[in-house]
Protein backbone atom coordinates (compact mmCIF):
# COMPACT_ATOMS: atom_id res chain seq x y z
CA UNK A 1 0.00 0.00 0.00
CA UNK A 2 2.84 2.37 0.82
CA UNK A 3 4.71 1.89 -2.55
CA UNK A 4 0.95 2.31 -4.17
CA UNK A 5 0.32 5.46 -2.28
CA UNK A 6 4.29 6.19 -3.31
CA UNK A 7 3.44 5.59 -7.00
CA UNK A 8 0.19 7.75 -7.04
CA UNK A 9 1.86 10.41 -5.67
CA UNK A 10 4.65 10.88 -8.06
CA UNK A 11 2.40 10.19 -10.94
CA UNK A 12 -0.39 13.01 -9.64
CA UNK A 13 2.39 15.19 -9.07
CA UNK A 14 3.86 14.53 -12.73
CA UNK A 15 0.61 14.86 -14.11
CA UNK A 16 -0.63 18.51 -12.38
CA UNK A 17 2.77 19.50 -13.27
CA UNK A 18 2.57 18.86 -16.83
CA UNK A 19 -1.09 20.06 -17.15
CA UNK A 20 0.13 23.76 -15.50
CA UNK A 21 2.98 23.85 -18.22
CA UNK A 22 0.57 23.27 -21.14
CA UNK A 23 -2.24 26.35 -19.36
CA UNK A 24 0.44 28.04 -18.54
CA UNK A 25 2.22 28.02 -22.55
CA UNK A 26 -2.00 28.49 -23.75
CA UNK A 27 -2.07 31.24 -21.79
CA UNK A 28 0.80 32.80 -23.00
CA UNK A 29 0.21 32.26 -26.38
CA UNK A 30 -3.31 33.27 -25.86
CA UNK A 31 -2.59 36.58 -24.31
CA UNK A 32 0.38 36.93 -27.40
CA UNK A 33 -2.35 36.48 -29.77
CA UNK A 34 -5.46 38.21 -28.86
CA UNK A 35 -3.75 41.20 -27.14
CA UNK A 36 -3.98 41.86 -23.03
CA UNK A 37 -6.70 43.35 -21.43
CA UNK A 38 -9.51 42.30 -18.54
CA UNK A 39 -12.00 41.01 -20.56
CA UNK A 40 -10.03 38.66 -22.77
CA UNK A 41 -7.71 37.76 -19.85
CA UNK A 42 -10.78 36.28 -17.85
CA UNK A 43 -12.53 34.37 -20.74
CA UNK A 44 -8.82 32.98 -21.43
CA UNK A 45 -8.49 31.92 -18.02
CA UNK A 46 -11.71 30.28 -18.03
CA UNK A 47 -11.82 28.40 -20.63
CA UNK A 48 -8.15 27.11 -19.90
CA UNK A 49 -9.35 26.45 -16.81
CA UNK A 50 -12.33 24.14 -17.97
CA UNK A 51 -9.26 22.43 -20.52
CA UNK A 52 -7.07 21.61 -17.60
CA UNK A 53 -10.06 19.90 -16.11
CA UNK A 54 -10.99 17.91 -19.05
CA UNK A 55 -7.67 17.22 -19.65
CA UNK A 56 -6.76 16.17 -16.39
CA UNK A 57 -9.68 13.84 -16.48
CA UNK A 58 -9.06 12.59 -20.11
CA UNK A 59 -4.71 11.95 -19.22
CA UNK A 60 -5.58 10.29 -15.40
CA UNK A 61 -7.89 7.58 -16.07
CA UNK A 62 -5.77 5.57 -18.30
CA UNK A 63 -2.77 6.50 -16.29
CA UNK A 64 -4.12 5.73 -12.57
CA UNK A 65 -6.75 2.78 -13.74
CA UNK A 66 -4.01 0.18 -13.88
CA UNK A 67 -2.49 1.56 -10.53
CA UNK A 68 -5.90 0.47 -8.79
CA UNK A 69 -7.02 -2.17 -11.01
CA UNK A 70 -4.94 -4.37 -8.56
CA UNK A 71 -7.14 -3.08 -5.93
CA UNK A 72 -9.92 -4.69 -7.05
CA UNK A 73 -8.64 -7.81 -8.43
CA UNK A 74 -6.85 -8.29 -4.92
CA UNK A 75 -10.40 -8.16 -2.68
CA UNK A 76 -12.34 -10.52 -5.61
CA UNK A 77 -9.07 -13.33 -5.00
CA UNK A 78 -9.54 -13.12 -1.17
CA UNK A 79 -13.28 -13.01 -1.05
CA UNK A 80 -13.08 -16.28 -3.20
CA UNK A 81 -10.69 -17.39 -0.89
CA UNK A 82 -12.57 -16.62 2.24
CA UNK A 83 -15.72 -18.25 0.92
CA UNK A 84 -13.55 -21.36 0.04
CA UNK A 85 -11.76 -21.67 3.77
CA UNK A 86 -15.44 -20.97 5.27
CA UNK A 87 -17.19 -23.75 3.61
CA UNK A 88 -14.90 -26.88 5.36
CA UNK A 89 -15.27 -25.04 8.72
CA UNK A 90 -19.20 -24.70 8.79
CA UNK A 91 -19.21 -28.05 7.23
CA UNK A 92 -17.05 -29.50 10.36
CA UNK A 93 -19.51 -27.54 12.80
CA UNK A 94 -22.71 -28.34 11.17
CA UNK A 95 -21.62 -32.27 11.42
CA UNK A 96 -20.30 -32.43 14.63
CA UNK A 97 -23.67 -30.92 15.82
CA UNK A 98 -25.29 -33.47 14.36
CA UNK A 99 -22.92 -36.17 15.74
CA UNK A 100 -23.19 -34.90 19.74
CA UNK A 101 -27.48 -35.67 19.28
CA UNK A 102 -26.09 -39.77 18.78
CA UNK A 103 -22.59 -39.99 20.74
CA UNK A 104 -23.03 -41.30 24.60
CA UNK A 105 -19.71 -42.34 25.39
CA UNK A 106 -17.93 -39.29 27.60
CA UNK A 107 -14.66 -40.18 25.63
CA UNK A 108 -16.27 -39.50 22.49
CA UNK A 109 -18.13 -36.31 23.62
CA UNK A 110 -15.57 -34.84 24.85
CA UNK A 111 -13.31 -35.45 21.80
CA UNK A 112 -16.58 -33.82 19.82
CA UNK A 113 -16.46 -31.02 21.99
CA UNK A 114 -12.87 -30.11 21.42
CA UNK A 115 -13.57 -30.31 17.46
CA UNK A 116 -15.94 -27.67 17.91
CA UNK A 117 -13.95 -25.43 19.80
CA UNK A 118 -10.96 -26.04 17.38
CA UNK A 119 -13.92 -24.94 14.59
CA UNK A 120 -15.14 -22.10 16.42
CA UNK A 121 -11.69 -20.79 16.72
CA UNK A 122 -11.25 -21.06 13.25
CA UNK A 123 -14.71 -19.66 12.51
CA UNK A 124 -13.43 -16.33 14.68
CA UNK A 125 -10.24 -16.51 12.50
CA UNK A 126 -11.95 -16.58 9.16
CA UNK A 127 -14.37 -13.31 10.09
CA UNK A 128 -11.13 -11.92 12.20
CA UNK A 129 -9.22 -11.80 8.83
CA UNK A 130 -12.11 -10.60 6.36
CA UNK A 131 -11.80 -8.12 8.64
CA UNK A 132 -8.86 -6.85 8.46
CA UNK A 133 -8.32 -7.46 4.89
CA UNK A 134 -11.51 -5.19 4.42
CA UNK A 135 -9.90 -2.48 6.51
CA UNK A 136 -6.61 -2.11 4.65
CA UNK A 137 -8.27 -1.90 1.46
CA UNK A 138 -11.10 0.75 2.82
CA UNK A 139 -13.78 -1.82 2.29
CA UNK A 140 -15.38 -1.72 5.48
CA UNK A 141 -19.54 -2.01 6.10
CA UNK A 142 -21.13 0.45 8.29
CA UNK A 143 -24.60 -0.88 9.51
CA UNK A 144 -27.08 -0.25 12.38
CA UNK A 145 -26.56 -2.04 15.71
CA UNK A 146 -27.30 -2.16 19.25
CA UNK A 147 -24.32 -0.45 21.75
CA UNK A 148 -25.83 -2.49 24.69
CA UNK A 149 -25.04 -5.64 22.64
CA UNK A 150 -21.55 -4.63 22.17
CA UNK A 151 -20.64 -4.06 25.49
CA UNK A 152 -22.69 -7.57 26.92
CA UNK A 153 -20.38 -9.60 24.48
CA UNK A 154 -17.39 -7.60 25.94
CA UNK A 155 -18.58 -8.35 29.75
CA UNK A 156 -18.92 -12.23 28.74
CA UNK A 157 -15.53 -12.34 26.92
CA UNK A 158 -14.12 -10.73 30.76
CA UNK A 159 -16.23 -12.94 32.94
CA UNK A 160 -13.56 -15.05 33.75
CA UNK A 161 -10.56 -12.67 34.25
CA UNK A 162 -12.62 -10.06 36.01
CA UNK A 163 -11.91 -11.44 38.95
CA UNK A 164 -13.47 -9.40 42.07
CA UNK A 165 -14.12 -6.55 39.90
CA UNK A 166 -17.96 -5.32 39.93
CA UNK A 167 -18.99 -4.27 36.61
CA UNK A 168 -22.19 -2.18 36.41
CA UNK A 169 -23.52 -1.72 32.86
CA UNK A 170 -26.60 1.12 32.43
CA UNK A 171 -26.61 1.21 28.49
CA UNK A 172 -29.88 -0.01 27.41
CA UNK A 173 -31.41 0.49 23.92
CA UNK A 174 -29.09 3.03 21.97
CA UNK A 175 -28.60 2.25 18.41
CA UNK A 176 -24.72 3.01 16.75
CA UNK A 177 -24.32 3.47 13.07
CA UNK A 178 -20.63 2.32 12.57
CA UNK A 179 -18.53 -0.16 11.53
CA UNK A 180 -19.27 -3.43 14.09
CA UNK A 181 -16.22 -5.31 14.13
CA UNK A 182 -14.00 -2.75 14.76
CA UNK A 183 -16.41 -0.69 17.86
CA UNK A 184 -16.06 -3.81 19.31
CA UNK A 185 -12.81 -3.75 19.47
CA UNK A 186 -12.41 -0.44 20.80
CA UNK A 187 -14.64 -1.28 23.36
CA UNK A 188 -12.99 -4.55 24.30
CA UNK A 189 -9.59 -2.79 24.14
CA UNK A 190 -11.33 -0.11 26.92
CA UNK A 191 -12.99 -3.17 28.91
CA UNK A 192 -9.48 -4.79 28.91
CA UNK A 193 -7.73 -1.90 30.29
CA UNK A 194 -10.24 -1.05 32.93
CA UNK A 195 -9.89 -3.88 34.39
CA UNK A 196 -6.18 -4.79 34.11
CA UNK A 197 -5.51 -1.29 36.10
CA UNK A 198 -8.25 -1.82 38.62
CA UNK A 199 -7.68 -2.69 42.17
CA UNK A 200 -8.92 -5.16 44.03
CA UNK A 201 -12.73 -5.22 44.31
CA UNK A 202 -12.94 -2.48 42.19
CA UNK A 203 -15.86 -1.54 40.28
CA UNK A 204 -15.95 -0.41 36.25
CA UNK A 205 -19.33 1.65 35.53
CA UNK A 206 -20.89 1.72 32.00
CA UNK A 207 -23.18 4.71 31.12
CA UNK A 208 -24.34 7.59 28.38
CA UNK A 209 -24.40 11.24 29.29
CA UNK A 210 -25.52 13.26 26.62
CA UNK A 211 -24.20 11.29 23.95
CA UNK A 212 -21.20 10.48 25.81
CA UNK A 213 -20.16 6.50 26.46
CA UNK A 214 -18.72 6.97 30.17
CA UNK A 215 -16.56 3.81 31.14
CA UNK A 216 -15.17 4.71 34.99
CA UNK A 217 -12.55 2.01 36.53
CA UNK A 218 -11.06 2.87 39.96
CA UNK A 219 -7.47 1.61 40.57
CA UNK A 220 -4.58 4.36 39.89
CA UNK A 221 -5.15 7.42 38.63
CA UNK A 222 -3.68 8.42 34.98
CA UNK A 223 -0.66 10.79 35.70
CA UNK A 224 -1.77 14.06 33.92
CA UNK A 225 1.72 14.66 32.43
CA UNK A 226 0.88 10.84 30.22
CA UNK A 227 -2.54 12.63 28.95
CA UNK A 228 -0.81 13.80 25.60
CA UNK A 229 0.78 9.91 25.43
CA UNK A 230 -1.38 7.68 26.18
CA UNK A 231 -2.50 7.07 22.73
CA UNK A 232 0.55 6.66 21.13
CA UNK A 233 1.63 3.27 20.34
CA UNK A 234 3.17 1.07 22.48
CA UNK A 235 3.43 3.22 25.02
CA UNK A 236 2.45 1.87 28.59
CA UNK A 237 2.41 3.73 32.35
CA UNK A 238 2.83 0.73 34.06
CA UNK A 239 5.60 -1.49 32.39
CA UNK A 240 4.94 -4.14 34.89
CA UNK A 241 1.23 -4.57 33.01
CA UNK A 242 1.63 -7.48 30.47
CA UNK A 243 0.72 -6.24 26.53
CA UNK A 244 2.62 -4.47 24.23
CA UNK A 245 0.71 -0.52 24.34
CA UNK A 246 -1.10 -1.29 21.48
CA UNK A 247 -4.56 -0.64 22.78
CA UNK A 248 -5.36 2.98 23.34
CA UNK A 249 -3.25 3.67 19.74
CA UNK A 250 -6.03 1.15 18.17
CA UNK A 251 -8.81 3.05 19.96
CA UNK A 252 -7.63 6.48 19.18
CA UNK A 253 -7.04 5.17 15.52
CA UNK A 254 -10.95 3.70 14.87
CA UNK A 255 -12.21 6.69 16.77
CA UNK A 256 -10.31 9.44 14.19
CA UNK A 257 -11.62 7.71 11.34
CA UNK A 258 -14.96 7.18 12.79
CA UNK A 259 -15.51 10.78 13.99
CA UNK A 260 -15.92 9.60 17.55
CA UNK A 261 -13.84 12.03 20.08
CA UNK A 262 -12.07 10.53 22.86
CA UNK A 263 -10.86 11.79 25.88
CA UNK A 264 -9.36 10.51 29.21
CA UNK A 265 -9.92 11.85 32.61
CA UNK A 266 -8.46 11.61 35.57
CA UNK A 267 -10.77 11.19 38.81
CA UNK A 268 -10.04 11.30 42.17
CA UNK A 269 -10.01 7.64 42.68
CA UNK A 270 -9.88 6.22 39.23
CA UNK A 271 -10.08 6.94 35.65
CA UNK A 272 -12.86 8.03 33.20
CA UNK A 273 -12.67 7.29 29.65
CA UNK A 274 -15.69 9.25 27.21
CA UNK A 275 -16.52 8.88 23.78
CA UNK A 276 -18.24 11.02 21.76
CA UNK A 277 -20.81 9.10 20.05
CA UNK A 278 -22.74 12.30 18.53
CA UNK A 279 -21.93 11.34 14.83
CA UNK A 280 -22.34 7.86 15.20
CA UNK A 281 -25.62 7.45 17.47
CA UNK A 282 -28.85 6.48 15.07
Amino acid sequence: MNIKRKNFIISNSILVAFIVIMVLLANYYLVFLFGFNEDTFIVITLVLIIFAIVLNYFLSKPLFDPLFASDTNLEKAIKETLHELNIPASTIQSNAQMLEKNLKDEKDIRRLNRIKLATNELLKLYDQMEYEIKKEIGRIDKFEFLLDEIIENSIDKFEDIKGSITIENDIKNISINSDKNGFQKVFDNLLSNAIKYNCENGIIKINMQNNLLCIFNTGNVIDTKNLFIVFEQYFQEDSNKTGFGLGLNIVKEFCDKNQIDIKIEPKENGTEIKLNLSKVIS
